[in-house]
C-alpha cells in the first residue's frame, strides 16, 4: 500500500503525515502549534505567536530575490471533527488514519483534515526547503478558523510586514479566488415547557446517512440537511398519529451540513406497526426526491426505556412548526457574479440539553453584509412568534472582490505558463478569512487557492493527489514570479 510519504510532492506530503498524527480540532491546535514553534526554531526560523495563538514565521529571501514585495503564506491550523457513527474517534487525542486510494488521500471514518492540512503542509514545505525561490517570506497561522474565525478575529496590526498575502484554504484545483461570503451565527432557545409522559411506548426515530459537507462550498448542492428532515417527518406524522416528543438532536457542527438527527417519541403500544408504516411511506418519498443525490438515507425506528416526561403538546406544535418553517439552504444567488450563491444559511445543530433548553445554531452567509441581516431578521421573526429567544453574534465580513489586483494577475498569468490554459478567477461562498484580515492589514493584496478536496467537514472528506501536485507547482511558481518592490 502506497504511503503518504511515498506521494509527490514528497515534502508536502512528509509534513502532512505529520500534521495528520498530531490531534488538531477546533479549541484543541496546542500540540500541533508546539510543534510546529519547536519545528521552526530549530530551523533557525523567526517564530513568534500574538494573544490569540496565532504563529507567525519569517524567513529571509533566497539569494537574488532580496527585492521582491515581503510575501505571506497563510493556512489555519484546525480542522473539523466529523466521524461516521460506527467510527470510535477521539479526535483530541487519536491521530487521523490518512491512507491512499487510487487517486485520492482519505481518512478511515473520520474528516480528513486536507482542509487546510495541505496548505499548512505545503507553508512548512517551502519554510523547509533549501532551493525554493522566494523573496522575503512570512506565514501566518492561525487559530480555530473553523469554529468561529477566532485567529483572524485577534490579529492585530504590526506583527507582519508583508504586501501581498496567499491564502492556501480554497478547495477546488483551476480556480483561483479572488473573494468571499461574509457570515454569521444565529442562536435559538427555547426554554421548554414539559408533563408527564403518557403510558406507551418509547421509540428512537434515527435519520443518518445523508452526505453532509460544507455549509458555505457544498450548499448549492442540493443536499439534505437532517435536521431539516427529521422536522419534516415529525409534522408529517403529527396529521395522522399522535404522539409526544421527549427529545431532538441533530448536527453537531453550525458549518457542516448535517448528515444525522434523531428524536425521541412516546406514543401508543398499539400504534408502532402504523409508525413503521409511515416511516417507509415517508423514506420512500424521500428516496423519491432526493435519491439522486442521498444515495444512502436511511429512517430506522427502535423501541427505547420509559421516559419520565414530554414536551407539553401546544410547545410541541410550536418548535417543530418552527423548524419546519425555518429557510433554510441557497436563499439567492449573486446577481453580479454568475454561478455564486450570494446568500445561504445552514440549520447546523438542533440541541435537547439537560438543563430544559432546546439550541437552534444557524450559520448564515452572504456576499452581501446587508442581505445576511435580512436573514437573520427573518429567522428572528420566525422564532420570536414561536416564543423562542434569539440572537446573532460573530459576525465577519466578506472579502470584497478586486478586479484589479496585482497578485490575481500573478497567478493567473503563473497558471496559464504552466498549464496551458486559463484558471478560473472565483468567488468562493465560504468564510474565508481574508475579509477579516483587510480590519488589520487593508493595504494587502490577497489571493486564494488551493487543490481539490472534496465533501470537506464530512467522513468522506478527500483530496485529489494529482492536484496537489499542480497546486504545489503554482505555489512555487508564484513565489517566483512575486513582483519587485515599488511595482
Amino acid at each position: 500500500m502506497t504511503k503518504l510519504s511515498e506521494l509527490n510532492p514528497q515534502p508536502l506530503w512528509q509534513f502532512f503525515e505529520k500534521i495528520c498524527s498530531i490531534p488538531h480540532p477546533s479549541y484543541h491546535e496546542q500540540a500541533l502549534a508546539d510543534w510546529i514553534m519547536n519545528w521552526a526554531k530549530e530551523k533557525g526560523l523567526e517564530a513568534k505567536r500574538d494573544e490569540t495563538g496565532n504563529i507567525f514565521l519569517r524567513k529571509a529571501a533566497t539569494k537574488g530575490m532580496e527585492n521582491r514585495k515581503p510575501t505571506i503564506l497563510q493556512a489555519h491550523l484546525d480542522m473539523v471533527p466529523q466521524a461516521n457513527s460506527d467510527t470510535q474517534h477521539d479526535f483530541t487525542k487519536d491521530p487521523i488514519e490518512a491512507y491512499v486510494d487510487g487517486e485520492w488521500v482519505k481518512a478511515k471514518g473520520t474528516t480528513l483534515g486536507s482542509d487546510n492540512g495541505i496548505g499548512l503542509a505545503s507553508i512548512l514545505a517551502v519554510l523547509d526547503a533549501e532551493h525554493i525561490a522566494h523573496g522575503p517570506l512570512e506565514a501566518l497561522l492561525t487559530m480555530t478558523e473553523e469554529a468561529g474565525m477566532d485567529g483572524a478575529f485577534g490579529l492585530k496590526p504590526g506583527w507582519l510586514n508583508g504586501e501581498i498575502l496567499i491564502n492556501t484554504d480554497s478547495e477546488t484545483e483551476g480556480e483561483i479566488y479572488m473573494g468571499c461570503a461574509g457570515g454569521g451565527d444565529t442562536h435559538v432557545k427555547f426554554a421548554i415547557e414539559y408533563q408527564d409522559a403518557p403510558k406507551g411506548q418509547a421509540v428512537i426515530i434515527s435519520l443518518k446517512g445523508l452526505k453532509g459537507g460544507h455549509s458555505g462550498a457544498d450548499i448549492h448542492t442540493g443536499r439534505a440537511n437532517a435536521n431539516k428532515l427529521l422536522a419534516r417527518l415529525l409534522s408529517e406524522l403529527a396529521k395522522q398519529s399522535e404522539y409526544a416528543l421527549e427529545s431532538f438532536n441533530g448536527g453537531n457542527l453550525r458549518n457542516a451540513i448535517p448528515r444525522e438527527a434523531h428524536c425521541t417519541i412516546v406514543l401508543g403500544e398499539d400504534k408502532l406497526s402504523e409508525l413503521e408504516q409511515f416511516i417507509d411511506t415517508f423514506q420512500a418519498t424521500l428516496d423519491s426526491e432526493l435519491g439522486a443525490i442521498e444515495t444512502n438515507l436511511t429512517i430506522a425506528v427502535e423501541t427505547t426505556e420509559a421516559v419520565q416526561k414530554v414536551f407539553a403538546p401546544a410547545f410541541a406544535t410550536r418548535f417543530i412548526q418552527a423548524l419546519n418553517a425555518s429557510p433554510n439552504g441557497v436563499i439567492s444567488m449573486s446577481h453580479e457574479i454568475k454561478g455564486v450563491v450570494e446568500t445561504s444559511l445552514n440549520m447546523g445543530v438542533v440541541e435537547t440539553t439537560d438543563n430544559g433548553l432546546i439550541k437552534v445554531n444557524f450559520l448564515v452567509r452572504s456576499l452581501v453584509d446587508s442581505h445576511r441581516h435580512y436573514v437573520e431578521d427573518i429567522l428572528a421573526s420566525l422564532f420570536n412568534l414561536a416564543g423562542a429567544e434569539i440572537y446573532s453574534d460573530g459576525g465577519y465580513p466578506g472579502w470584497k472582490p478586486d478586479a484589479n489586483s496585482p497578485i490575481m494577475k500573478v497567478v493567473r498569468d503563473v497558471y496559464s505558463n504552466l498549464y496551458g490554459e486559463l484558471p478560473n478567477i472565483m468567488v468562493i461562498h465560504a468564510g474565508l478569512e481574508c475579509g477579516l484580515f483587510k480590519t488589520a492589514y487593508p493595504h494587502w493584496d490577497m489571493v486564494s487557492f488551493g487543490p481539490t478536496i472534496q465533501f470537506p467537514h464530512s467522513p468522506d472528506e478527500q483530496v485529489e493527489i494529482v492536484t496537489v501536485e499542480k497546486y504545489w507547482q503554482l505555489l512555487l511558481a508564484t513565489l517566483k514570479n512575486i513582483p519587485q518592490k515599488g511595482e
